[in-house]
């Protein structure tokens, strides 16, 4: 689902106009990459949780060349899946 879509989907759903939920989407994000931002963990109970996550330096591969390359440190999200959720998809 893109998020054009998820647009769509919400406006079908809830009867808003469709700039209302283009905004309710992209104020979601905003608000979720903020926190993250600012190392916060995002919850949303059922759903899941959005978590910082900080990886270190190290050293990778190149896969095609086999060389060793210097792999800075960086910061990135992962994803938890809520009970709910889980439950529905299985």
């Amino acid at each position: 689902m893109t998020k054009a879509e998820l647009i769509a989907d919400i406006v079908e759903r809830s009867g808003l106009e469709r700039t209302q939920a283009k905004a309710c989407v992209e104020a979601f994000v905003e608000s979720v990459t903020d926190s993250l931002k600012r190392g916060e963990e995002v919850r949303l109970v059922g759903f899941g949780s959005f978590m910082p996550v900080a990886r270190a330096a190290g050293l990778a591969r190149n896969p095609r060349t086999g060389a060793q390359v210097k792999r800075p440190a960086s910061k990135t999200a992962r994803f938890r899946i809520g009970e709910a959720l889980k439950t529905a998809l299985n």
